[in-house]
């Protein structure tokens, strides 16, 4: 499970990037003598926050001091002070707390959005809403088209945007995840839709990332410009 192993690996990885060091001093001003290096070590702890909260982990779910102690003692080549199957136990209970509350807050959405004005729902659990009706093809599995698209977190946040890049993205319709595929099988070219995908039809309990953490429902506008 890559949730599992995303604090693991961001931990490890810091003693390919870095040495041993004095503790931690406040960063000085830009042009100190420190300042490169205590950049540079604040930058790498920042990476490595960046790396686990990629994979759904929050602060509340970490001791930051026991933390800091791994990190410390990796840094200084010490041995671990507990053994590897501990620690495997108590990343997989982490890993498998996470994606329980990931889970039940894509549920809540899911459950309160269904039932918002113009917004219909298959069987699968795929939920749409129709903000533009076009009168063109409808794709069919062996077809390739061209969309323009908003991905959002269901905090609002944009992952992704071709309108933002200025151009329109073509794929074949079988190629993206099956919210996608499921949605434009039955989209007509001039069609935009506003998608919310349960985390099973986007990216799972493996997410995308590090936009996207394990078991996120996902929030797409999409419009089928052209059938290829």
């Amino acid at each position: 499970m890559r949730l599992v192993a995303t604090a693991v690996m961001a931990i490890a990885s810091l003693q390919t990037v870095a040495m041993a060091q004095p503790a931690l001093q406040p960063l000085t001003p830009p042009g100190g003598a420190k300042a490169g290096a205590n950049a540079a070590s604040y930058g790498i702890g920042y990476e490595i926050g960046m790396n686990i909260s990629s994979g759904g982990i929050s602060a509340e779910d970490i001791s930051k001091s026991d933390l800091m102690t791994g990190l410390l003692d990796a840094l200084a080549g010490k041995e671990p002070a507990i053994t590897s199957e501990e620690i495997r136990a108590a990343m997989e209970a982490l890993g498998q707390k996470v994606l329980a509350r990931k889970s039940a807050v894509a549920k809540k959405f899911l459950e309160e959005n269904k039932s918002k004005d113009g917004v219909q729902e298959t069987d699968t659990g795929l939920q749409y809403q129709v903000i533009k009706s076009g009168n063109g093809a409808t794709p069919t599995t062996a077809s390739t088209v061209s969309v323009h698209y908003e991905g959002k977190l269901v905090n609002g946040e944009v992952f992704d945007s071709s309108i933002a890049r200025g151009e329109p993205t073509s794929f074949p319709v079988t190629r993206v995840i099956p919210g996608w595929t499921q949605a434009l099988l039955r989209m007509k070219v001039g069609d935009k839709w506003r998608l919310f995908i349960p985390p099973e039809l986007a990216y799972g309990e493996n997410g995308s990332p590090p936009v996207i953490g394990p078991n996120e429902a996902l929030v797409f506008e999409v419009e089928l410009l052209e059938i290829k």
